[in-house]
């Protein structure tokens, strides 16, 4: 039996817990959050005892009874919380963004290393069932060589963001960097795990809302040998609203993806429906009607991965020392923009 503690019970945590409790040979047996309030209804939620609720980590370390810590807080806290966890002997899970920066990411690895843990960053994208999806097209050969991959995410989000709006995640508001970085990571681990890691990269950013102060639009070309791609990605655009906003200020998220290749093109659309169009233009065949953004049935597969890895020995997909190179292409991202220039990789 495996034992978790999660520490950070906020607004994404839940999906971790869902998932938690339906793994075979896992328990859930310790929370940790300054909010004694959230505490508790977590622990209602999900049978955990009040004797197992913690403020700090220092406390759920040194009582709880556990193997595994799964940290969902902000990334400036990480560090700080992967060491206590890895000089205690836990295994983690880390939320993404793994860092703020490449030198705190590259720190939490070497300190798993050191102590003898296991270190995995929870990048759940490339576990939606449309990326699963996709991933199966390419892998099957059907799509021949690949030519030009077109990856398009849209959303009327940010301009919603006034100060009077009650958001989700309100620090997104004040994040000096936020798609690339919030998201970005989640993309660029999606792309890497489809195409492999890039050789080139060139972006240009720009922000629309005046309710932030990072950027919420941008574009970046990706180069591999013999194969390109963009990602175009927006926060700010009106360009695919297919349904009403509502009142509530929340994410949409509309995804597009093309893919040409020497036999074929693959085509995701925004209803999550994917389909192959034939070499010769011709027929258009349905792989899956509809496809969704699962995020909770993402966690169970990166979850159980997370379990079976940990039982079994083999690495993980998005090990901490893997996620060193998804966030490098994101802080390229600005680097990029910044000083106008092509960042290359070795």
């Amino acid at each position: 039996m495996w034992k978790v503690g999660l520490i950070g019970t906020g607004f994404w945590s839940d999906k971790h817990l869902q998932a938690w409790s339906r793994i075979p040979g896992v328990q859930i047996i310790a929370l940790c959050n300054r909010s004694s309030e959230k505490l508790k209804q977590a622990a209602s939620k999900y049978n955990i005892s009040s004797d197992q609720l913690y403020n700090n980590i220092d406390d759920m370390l040194a009582h709880a009874d556990i193997d595994i810590i799964d940290i969902v807080t902000g990334a400036e806290t990480h560090v700080d919380f992967v060491r206590k966890a890895a000089q205690a002997g836990k295994h983690i899970m880390c939320q993404k963004p793994f860092a703020p920066t490449l030198e705190e990411a590259e720190e939490m690895v070497a300190l798993a290393k050191r102590n003898g843990v296991r270190l995995m960053v929870t990048e759940n994208w490339r576990w939606l069932e449309p990326f699963q999806t996709i991933k199966e097209v390419i892998d099957s050969g059907e799509l021949g060589k690949l030519h030009v991959a077109r990856y398009i995410h849209t959303d009327y989000y940010t301009p919603r963001m006034e100060p009077e709006a009650e958001l989700p995640q309100p620090f997104f508001r004040t994040m000096p960097k936020l798609l690339f970085y919030e998201m970005g990571v989640h993309w660029f681990d999606t792309w890497r795990f489809l195409f492999g890691t890039p050789k080139r990269l060139t972006a240009e950013l720009t922000r629309v809302s005046d309710h932030i102060i990072g950027e919420d639009s941008g574009i970046v070309m990706l180069g591999h040998d013999g194969f390109y791609g963009f990602m175009d990605m927006s926060w700010a655009t009106r360009q695919k609203l297919d349904r009403p906003l509502g009142e509530q200020v929340r994410a949409v998220h509309l995804e597009q993806f093309v893919i040409d290749g020497s036999n074929g093109s693959l085509k995701m659309y925004t209803d999550g429906k994917i389909t192959i169009v034939s070499k010769d233009g011709s027929s258009e065949r349905v792989v899956k009607a509809e496809t969704t953004l699962d995020h909770e049935e993402s966690h169970f597969r990166l979850q159980s991965h997370f379990i079976a890895c940990l039982s079994s020995g083999e690495p993980f997909q998005t090990s901490g020392e893997d996620n060193l190179i998804t966030l490098r292409l994101a802080f390229s991202v600005y680097e990029s923009a910044a000083e106008n220039k092509m960042i290359t990789f070795t």
